[in-house]
């Protein structure tokens, strides 16, 4: 059975705080380099300004499968679809609330991404971590399934490569950015000027 990758299912489950993220509140953001959908090699710690980075286990395309067939009852699992677009749609708004750069992130292909991207009219790239160099170094929460490793959906608010907030874990996947961009409006000092100041 196919889906309906914009719409999110009923009753989906909701994933619980496992404590997967919580060593990265305050953590610094690894020397790394990855691919852009825009061919572009980005170095989280390097970009200057306010960067908001959300991380999800995988995009699906239009009439494939899902990666095993219980996708829809892992909790978490489903949804990175309608949370990629969530952040399309209020990219402007987190733009003016002071977010200079923002990225998606998964372990999957920078090809399988790059067809994501424009199907979908991303105004920003998404970051390909297919060999886990950021997932390992940060030791981001994972889902291993049908023999990947997927990166559990989360989202990192950094400035001066350290992190200022995470949501983790998100749900429901679709109001992500919303939720993203309240905390930013409500937090202006930080997002503007850093926790240094």
């Amino acid at each position: 059975m196919m889906n309906d990758l914009f719409r999110l299912p009923d009753n989906l489950p909701v994933p619980i705080d496992d404590g997967g993220a919580q060593h990265l509140w305050n953590s610094r953001l690894p020397e790394i380099e990855l691919v852009a959908t825009d061919g572009a090699k980005i170095n989280l710690s390097r970009l200057p300004g306010t960067l908001v980075l959300f991380c999800y286990p995988r995009t699906g395309r239009p009439g494939e499968p899902s990666l095993v067939e219980n996708w829809d009852q892992i909790p978490g699992a489903r949804g990175c679809t309608p949370q990629t677009c969530g952040y399309r749609d209020f990219y402007s708004e987190l733009r003016e609330a002071g977010i200079q750069h923002v990225f998606g992130l998964s372990t999957q292909t920078p090809d399988y991404q790059r067809e994501a991207a424009g199907r979908l009219h991303l105004p920003f790239p998404l970051l390909s971590d297919e060999h886990l160099q950021l997932t390992r170094a940060m030791r981001l929460p994972t889902l291993n399934l049908a023999g990947q490793v997927l990166t559990k959906r989360l989202t990192l608010v950094a400035r001066a490569s350290r992190v200022l907030h995470l949501f983790y874990p998100v749900f429901p996947p679709d109001k992500d950015a919303e939720h993203t961009l309240s905390w930013v409006t409500e937090n202006q000092v930080l997002v503007r000027e850093g926790a240094g100041s």
